[in-house]
C-alpha cells in the first residue's frame, strides 16, 4: 500500500472525467496493487485479486466508461508509478498488459477491445485461465 495514495491521485488528474470512481473500484484495484509490489509473486493471490476486480467490472454497477478506463489507466501508468510486473510469468504479463491497454474502450468502442480480448468478459475469462506456479 506504500504507494497507492499517490497512485490514485494520479489516475484522477490523468483520467478527464468529472466523475469519480466508486470506492469499491478503488479497493479492488488497491488489492491488486499489493499484490503486484508483493516479492516473490504470490499468484494465487494475484489471480484472486484479479478475479475480483474483473467479476466487479463484469456487473451493472461496475461496467462503466468510468471505471474501464481508470482500471486501464492505472495498468498503463504502472512504469509512471514506480512498479511493473516483470517478476511474473508471461502467461500474467500479458494478460496485465492487455488490461492496460484496450480496457478504456469497452463501453464506447467495444468492438475494439473485444478485437483484442480486452473487454471485461473476455479479460474475466483470460484471468481464470491463468495456471498457478507459485
Amino acid at each position: 500500500m506504500e504507494n497507492f495514495p499517490c497512485i490514485h491521485t494520479v489516475i484522477h488528474q490523468k483520467n478527464m472525467k468529472t466523475r469519480i470512481s466508486s470506492p469499491e473500484l478503488m479497493k479492488l484495484i488497491e488489492e491488486v496493487h499489493n499484490c503486484l509490489i508483493e516479492r516473490p509473486a504470490n499468484l494465487s493471490s494475484l489471480k484472486v485479486a484479479l478475479e475480483d476486480l474483473f467479476d466487479y467490472l463484469t456487473t451493472q454497477d461496475g461496467r462503466t466508461e468510468d471505471n474501464c478506463k481508470e482500471a486501464d489507466l492505472y495498468f498503463c501508468l504502472h512504469d509512471d508509478n514506480g512498479f511493473n510486473w516483470d517478476h511474473l510469468p508471461e502467461d500474467y504479463k500479458l494478460i496485465i498488459d492487455d488490461i492496460g491497454g484496450q480496457l478504456h474502450d469497452s463501453i464506447k468502442n467495444p468492438e475494439i477491445s473485444e478485437n483484442f480480448e480486452s473487454s471485461p468478459e473476455q479479460l474475466l475469462k483470460r484471468i481464470r485461465n491463468l495456471k498457478i506456479k507459485d
